[in-house]
């Protein structure tokens, strides 16, 4: 018998020697006991067994602005205490992210004993009713999840997404096992019906056997319906809470809600010098695809798996992967696994530099080649250099041969290089690379941030220090981070940024249902007064103001949870508000309509101009800065000048080419008389190859189209006689990746002595 399953024996025999002291369930009201919970309110309910813990915000206000009813708190059980709390959320949402309109709420406690735990919520998404109920039974390690959707209303509800989400506010996520990294597709290729949330230490599943596709990969698990009035329809799942890392227990849940015969696999993990690799896991795949791991403590595993064919191999913290052993596992059939010789890690140094000046250059190392951990808290596949001493990194890697990307303003200023390394076991290499610059935007004044980027709170991971690294490695010349309706990390990212002498604009992405908005530059760590699960627009933009911002955008106007989407859909409490300054261009959605509406607003005589972010929310997994606002500011840099150049229109929003308008910046007024042409100088550059330029006109159309090949190119437009009310430009680079300007406006005036003059 291995000591990992004797334990798990003695420790079940103490569990029922004690069963009448630790296998109660409990329901209480007011703040919640778990640690780093968000239910604070005095009418929130926390439900609890011995192992794990959930807490229901019936009062307090649940993130992204979601109707209160909401679970809000997860938590593992570990030796009688209660484990952090390790999620933003997990809900029953009816229609994916779109806008929640909601009046009410109604919790019942339908069972409240030693053995279970019943609550019931029932609430309103428009004329729709959500009920859901939440069981807990005694020595269970799983939540039972149970949602009615009624259609009350008198119009059909046609093609909507509804199912549960789990997101979490730390650790990783493994997704569905044969979806790949698909951020939203149709499950027909899934091998499991369970999306896991994990760390080291901790495992949450969503068990989800409804699901037809998912979005987010894998947070939301959804199935796509339709409802006639009158009509409703069940969902089932179930949220099981793991108190490690080892996903062990969730198979063989899976296989029993299933009913799937099982084989077991069992054995020992040695590296080379005979000893138990740290870190140590087996992974299981299956068709090719990680289906899920377990983890060899001292060196030991075991794990049951459904009847099936397999394929398995032994890995750990810095070592090489051991070679896949091919299982087939039958009903009742055990299979001894002995994985032996691992080999420990290497150490990579780099030292990136300028070419031309021998400055140290922060920048993005990501391996395209080579063993990638396939378990996150192994370790990353993406790293950054130090913030001190900058242009410096240290990598542990298992042994092998890579092929390594290096992004120091990548894209943008200068070109993507690789490098090409090989490491023993114990060895220590040391390479220095050398950075080419092909583009220098300040020495003309234009300035470059990131203006929407999320750190670690609610579903961001990634920590503030990595997070000005990852915005110091894409070039950028000002920090930012605008985390959901918190302000926590501000105090930190400008300790960070006044730590490299850059400019650090503070934001908060206020967060209702119905669409969010960026304002920035705030007063540091300010916080919000409004509510934005229930305030209207105009009391949140009254809000933003409240905080000192420049300037208000509107993030994703049309999205799901956009502001100009649902004002469409008549869902925005508040309906039609003035006061935003700016339209983001977001690299996670479809721009076409906000470009057009930007355009028809420009035609309209309206001076809202563009904001440009990523969006990232995990900066190892996302790029950062891929697109970003560029902006025009003579003088000294400042987050709040920064701000007034985009509300003046000083600026363009760019995926990689760089604009330097001559004669006529972005946003300005063009005075010409009638009947007079004017040309348009403006140089433009990308580092990866110019392909084509388009001056786009009233009403969008396009005026002149300019064939371009090289890095760089001196534009000369003609704006002809007929051209009135604005002019804009888009220039594309080799690969695709585009720049938007905002527009210069041009005004007729009549004929008489005249020198075509701008005016800012």
């Amino acid at each position: 018998m291995s000591k990992r399953l004797e334990r798990l024996l003695l420790a079940g025999l103490l569990a029922g020697a004690s069963a009448a002291t630790h296998a109660e369930v409990s329901i209480t009201r007011g703040a919640t006991a778990i640690p780093d919970g968000e239910a604070q309110a005095s009418e929130d309910l926390t439900i609890a067994n011995e192992r794990l813990a959930f807490s229901i915000a019936v009062e307090s206000a649940p993130p992204w602005g979601v109707p209160r009813g909401t679970l809000v708190d997860l938590a593992a059980v570990k030796e009688g205490e209660i484990d952090l709390d390790r999620i933003a959320f997990a809900d029953f949402i009816p229609n994916n992210w779109s806008s929640w309109p909601n009046d009410g709420k109604e919790v019942e406690i339908v069972e409240d004993s030693a053995e279970r735990a019943v609550v019931r919520i029932r609430r309103n998404w428009g004329d729709a009713w959500v009920t859901t109920t939440y069981t807990l039974e005694a020595g269970s390690d799983r939540i039972g999840l149970e949602t009615e959707l009624e259609n009350a209303g008198e119009a059909p509800l046609e093609a909507i997404r509804s199912g549960y989400t789990l997101w979490p506010d730390t650790g990783f996520l493994f997704g569905i096992p044969g979806l790949g990294d698909a951020k939203e597709t149709v499950a027909d290729e899934a091998l499991t019906d369970r999306m896991v949330a994990y760390d080291r230490d901790w495992v949450f599943a969503l068990h989800a056997p409804y699901f037809d596709r998912v979005n987010y990969e894998g947070q939301d698990m959804y199935l796509e319906h339709d409802l006639a009035p009158g009509e409703s329809r069940t969902f089932d799942g179930w949220l099981q809470v793991v108190p490690e890392g080892d996903l062990a227990p969730v198979v063989a849940y899976e296989a029993e809600r299933h009913g799937d015969p099982v084989g077991r696999i069992a054995g020992t993990l040695r590296n080379d010098s005979g000893e138990a690799p740290q870190g140590g896991l087996v992974m299981v795949e299956q068709d090719g695809h990680p289906y899920a791991w377990t983890l060899a403590e001292e060196g030991t595993f075991e794990m049951s798996l459904p009847a099936g064919e397999y394929s398995a191999y032994a890995t750990g913290l810095g070592h090489a992967n051991s070679e896949p052993v091919e299982l087939t596992v039958t009903e009742g059939g055990e299979q001894t696994l002995e994985f032996a010789g691992m080999k420990g890690p290497g150490t990579l140094r780099l030292d990136v530099r300028d070419a031309e000046t021998g400055e140290p250059r922060d920048a993005r190392l990501a391996i395209l080649e080579g063993q990638q951990p396939p378990v996150e808290f192994l370790g990353k596949q993406t790293f950054f250099t130090d913030l001190d001493p900058a242009g410096k990194a240290e990598l542990a890697l298992a042994p092998g041969d890579y092929r390594l990307s290096v992004n120091s303003g990548a894209g943008f200023t200068a070109e993507q290089q690789e490098i090409e390394v090989s490491l023993a076991s114990g060895e220590s290499v040391q390479k220095t690379l050398e950075i080419d610059r092909l583009a220098e935007p300040n020495d003309d004044a234009w300035y470059g941030a990131d203006l929407h980027h999320h750190a670690n709170i609610l579903e961001g991971t990634t920590p503030p220090e990595m997070v000005v690294k990852a915005q110091l490695a894409t070039d950028l010349d000002l920090t930012f981070i605008s985390d959901h309706d918190s302000t926590a990390n501000h105090e930190r990212f400008q300790a960070l940024s006044d730590q490299r002498g850059v400019p650090f604009i503070p934001s908060i992405e206020v967060s209702a249902s119905w669409g969010h908005m960026n304002p920035f530059p705030i007063d540091l760590a300010g916080e919000m007064q409004v509510d934005p699960g229930t305030d209207s627009v105009q009391a949140i933009l009254a809000d933003a103001r409240r905080l000192n911002a420049e300037v208000i955008p509107l993030n994703h106007p049309f999205n799901d949870y956009g502001y100009l989407r649902n004002l469409a859909n008549d869902t925005v409490p508040g309906g039609f508000a003035t006061g935003f300054d700016l339209l983001e261009l977001n690299a996670e959605v479809d721009n076409v309509p906000t470009r057009q509406t930007a355009q028809n607003l420009w035609d309209e005589g309206s001076r809202v101009y563009f904001t440009a972010g990523t969006d990232t929310h995990d900066a190892w997994n996302d790029l950062t800065g891929r697109i970003r606002m560029m902006a025009k500011v003579p003088g000294e840099l400042t987050p709040r000048a920064f701000a007034r150049a985009l509300k003046d229109g000083h600026g363009y929003a760019t995926q990689g080419p760089l604009l330097h308008p001559r004669n006529g910046l972005f946003g300005d007024t063009l005075r010409l008389p009638e009947g007079e042409a004017f040309t348009w100088q403006v140089d433009v550059v990308a580092v990866d190859g110019l392909k084509e330029a388009r001056l786009i006109g009233q009403g969008g159309e396009v005026l002149e189209t300019v064939a371009l090949d090289g890095r760089e190119a001196s534009l000369s437009l003609t704006l002809d006689e007929t051209v009135e009310g604005w002019v804009a430009l888009e220039v594309d680079d080799q690969d695709d990746e585009t720049a938007w300007s905002n527009p210069l406006w041009v005004e007729r005036e009549q004929p008489g002595p005249y020198t075509a003059a701008v005016e800012g």
